[in-house]
């Protein structure tokens, strides 16, 4: 089984510097066109791709339908375990609002931050539960940054924490009882 790792689209809390979290919030018309984008790309490559799933979050969501669309394959049922990590009340907020409130380590101490382990334990469980439901498809996984790049170090060993940009995309190949990163991270198809 293959599975590939596909951030959302941008929205406009993306472009601001906003932190999101699980909060609902839309793409915005240049994350459509980075949607379209990754989907021209992949349907230009081989088809190795039987089937898209994403979190619930409509930003997850669109750039889902975008990409199935394109490669006409089918968008299975959301699921909320692929949502972005709970950011608790340090959603909505930039980073100089989060730095005043909170001060430099933020991420430990904003009220009703998910922890890393928690965040984690969602993802491997989600796509255990993934491999064996459909184990004889590989699946393309739409998501949010801060959770693709705590899944991937969660799979996969020896992979560099790195921020993820919109529309990243990155693949992994089941080996044995482990994973092996195939592509990590990749935008070539927003340089056109």
């Amino acid at each position: 089984m293959i599975i590939g790792l596909v951030r959302h689209g941008q929205t406009d809390w993306n472009a601001q510097g906003i932190i999101q979290g699980q909060t609902d919030i839309p793409l915005n018309e240049a994350g459509v066109q980075q949607a379209q984008s990754l989907a021209n790309r992949l349907a230009e490559e081989a088809p190795i791709w039987n089937a898209v799933i994403s979190s619930d979050l409509q930003r997850a969501r669109r750039t889902a339908s975008i990409i199935a669309e394109k490669l006409d394959i089918p968008v299975l049922a959301p699921d909320p375990r692929f949502r972005e990590r709970d950011f608790g009340e340090v959603e909505g907020t930039t980073e100089a609002e989060r730095l005043a409130r909170w001060g430099s380590n933020w991420r430990e101490c904003g009220p009703g931050i998910e922890n890393t382990e928690a965040l984690r334990a969602r993802g491997r469980e989600a796509v255990l539960e993934l491999l064996h439901r459909e184990k004889e498809r590989n699946i393309l996984i739409v998501s949010h940054g801060g959770f693709i790049a705590q899944l991937l170090q969660e799979l996969c060993s020896g992979l560099e924490d790195m921020k993820l940009g919109n529309l990243s995309y990155s693949i992994l190949q089941r080996d044995g009882e482990g994973w092996q990163s195939l592509l990590h991270n990749c935008t070539r198809h927003l340089d056109s």
